[in-house]
């Protein structure tokens, strides 16, 4: 929930008191100046004019998002008999993810419409599905009440639902500007950043501080634009450091780390993994993008997803660390998570929602499926290293290999790159796009290793099996000095005899027969020197010398 930027409606049982005669404050809380407020009250606390002081430093603590303060003042005020601020200091725990405490302080609470919408977010909170039915049917058709449904809506990504409520509020409440970033917000999480810019100018053209909306644009522009773009906004909002800006202190931060594309993460992210939900999510998606992926995994194993965005990060961990883990369990769920998204009604025709099919598929293994969806969204994802990757190996699994190949060139990520499955399969289409030369290069460049000797056999077993024989030749002959093997030896004879025969058919240039030669010379095994002989003396007849 966002609190309104309109002025306060102090309504039901957190209404402190009487305002009358104390215009000053009135001036204050007219001009969201909750800081302004706070000093004013807390100046004059030893010889107050303004009733309930305690009171009011409460609430004015509550609306700069001081929650813990707040809560220590009414709990203070319980302490000594105040029943009525109950409700209240069940919002504060609320605020503060104390969800069991705000439930339990709500038990003593008078009913009202305040408790009852309070207790409606908790049921939420708590995934209590049969009390959110049951407090939903206390909502009356009123604005507060109707608010409070549009926000739930809103936090279970119903975004078009609650779109519907907040306008049909606008239509006979025009002065109810902060509705218009409540709208914003459910068009940006829609993905029609354009929309929810104009949206949100009209309060903006108001409230030209607002943390919220000020923030909320910067993310439309992080979408529309760039990270520099966005950094640009949220400067202006740094730089006013206004009781506005205190408000959404932690948010900003979080942000600008996203903006920054993830510099920082580490000190600003972790501090606020319970305090703001997408923080969790931005820091498994740091972890995976530094290749770290158990920590990915320990922070979101946990995490029951309730959105798409939730389904969609939990599944590409559990696909990253159960191929790591080869836990076919893990990637089970991974597909699980991906289908349910893929083949939602609300996401089906949406670029996520046709990635997670893809994903989905990939893992099933079923490619020709798998690029159905990744070419109706290809376009988007030009430049994308990750895209390509995933991409390009669908091509060469369903059998593409000129598209793979000319996918796997687009990548420019050095991890990527050097990644052996990366190198393998791009040798692999190289070899049957006929450019078995360069899959040998590729071989050469390969410090010795496991890899390379692994390469070395996927180079020699593909060459020979498409006729490509002279480079079947050179890696059986490199196998065979490393492990001299009778398979390794065979390999290298057949595919000796294979480009010998190519040279006799003139598909090879004649010179080539002399390195054929010096290949067979490298084995000392007793069938050499016959087939040697057989070379030489067609190499004599054609007058060859070799």
């Amino acid at each position: 929930m966002i609190l309104s930027r309109a002025k306060p409606a102090l309504s039901e049982s957190r209404k402190p008191g009487t305002r009358k005669d104390v215009p000053k404050l009135e001036e204050f809380l007219e001009k969201r100046d909750y800081a302004g407020a706070l000093t004013l009250v807390e100046f004059n606390k030893s010889n107050s004019n303004i009733q309930d002081t305690d009171m009011w430093i409460a609430y004015c603590a509550f609306h700069l998002g001081d929650y813990k303060r707040a809560t220590s003042v009414y709990e203070s005020l319980r302490k000594k008999g105040r029943n009525d601020v109950a409700t209240n200091l069940a919002c504060c725990y609320f605020y503060l993810g104390m969800y069991p405490e705000s439930k339990e302080v709500l038990n003593d609470a008078p009913e009202s419409g305040l408790k009852t919408r309070v207790m409606f977010h908790l049921t939420h909170k708590m995934s209590d599905e049969t009390k959110l039915k049951e407090y939903h049917a206390k909502l009356k058709d009123v604005i507060e009440d109707q608010l409070c449904l549009a926000s739930i809506h809103y936090l279970r990504a119903h975004y078009q639902e609650a779109i519907d409520i907040y306008k049909k509020i606008l239509l006979d409440n025009r002065d109810y500007m902060a509705l218009n970033v409540y709208v914003a917000l459910c068009y940006y999480k829609l993905d029609y950043y354009d929309v929810a810019q104009e949206v949100l100018q009209v309060y903006l053209q108001k409230y030209p501080d607002s943390a919220i909306a000020i923030n909320l644009k910067a993310c439309n522009h992080f979408r529309l634009y760039d990270g520099t773009t966005a950094q640009t906004e949220m400067r202006q909002l740094i730089e006013k450091t206004t009781s506005s800006y205190s408000f959404g202190h932690d948010l900003i931060r979080h942000n600008i780390v996203v903006f920054k594309d993830g510099e920082g993460a580490l000190q600003v992210l972790p501090g606020l993994v319970d305090v703001i939900p997408e923080a969790r999510l931005n820091l498994v998606i740091y972890y995976l993008k530094q290749n770290e992926i158990q920590e990915a995994y320990e922070l979101i194993k946990d995490l029951e997803p309730a959105v798409p965005q939730e389904f969609i990060l939990k599944g590409t961990v559990c696909a990253v660390i159960g191929q790591e883990t080869s836990s076919r369990d893990i990637i089970k769920t991974a597909q699980q998570y991906f289908h349910l998204v893929g083949s939602s009604t609300s996401e089906c025709d949406t670029i996520p929602g046709r990635h997670c099919m893809a994903a989905c598929f990939f893992l099933l293994r079923q490619f020709e499926e798998v690029l159905v969806y990744l070419n109706s969204i290809k376009t988007y994802y030009t430049n994308d290293d990750s895209f390509n990757f995933n991409y390009a190996q669908a091509q060469a699994a369903a059998g593409y290999f000129k598209e793979a190949e000319e996918a796997f060139l687009l990548i420019r990520s050095e991890r990527f790159k050097n990644d052996y499955v990366y190198i393998s399969l791009l040798a692999y289409c190289y070899i049957m796009n006929k450019k078995a030369h360069i899959a040998w290069e590729l071989y050469l460049k390969m410090d010795t290793s496991t890899q390379s000797f692994n390469l070395l056999q996927l180079i020699a077993n593909t060459c020979y099996k498409i006729g490509e024989f002279w480079y079947a030749a050179k890696a059986f002959d490199m196998l065979e000095r490393m492990d001299p093997s009778p398979e390794h030896w065979e390999g290298k004879r057949g595919a000796c005899c294979g480009t010998f025969q190519f040279i006799v058919a003139e598909k090879q240039p004649k010179e080539l027969l002399v390195e054929v030669i010096q290949l067979l010379r490298n084995t000392s095994n007793s069938q050499v020197e016959q087939i040697i002989r057989v070379m030489k003396k067609w190499g004599k007849d054609k007058r060859i010398p070799c």
